[in-house]
């Protein structure tokens, strides 16, 4: 399954707005994403991002309700990794 997951964006990197990227915090999960769709972001701005693309911005109150809801069902697991 698919999953668009908000985060924070701590990093921004590069100039150009269609080879911009960032680092984004994604509850201690850190993962460098693609910034075109989203040239208005600013840092500490919270970023809605769906296969390594920020889709949207939102307010942070709102990440942290999906946030709820994803530690309530495990579903950070998914952004993790593969160990092996």
């Amino acid at each position: 399954m698919c999953l668009a997951v908000p985060g924070k964006l701590i990093e921004i990197h590069g100039e150009d707005p269609f080879f911009r990227t960032g680092k984004v915090d994604f509850g201690g999960i850190l993962k460098e994403v693609n910034l075109a769709y989203v040239p208005e972001v600013l840092l500490n701005q919270y970023v809605i991002v769906h296969v390594g693309f920020a889709i949207s911005v939102l307010d942070e109150a709102e990440a942290r309700e999906v946030f709820s809801y994803l530690a309530e069902m495990d579903g950070l697991e998914e952004l993790k990794e593969p160990s092996g």
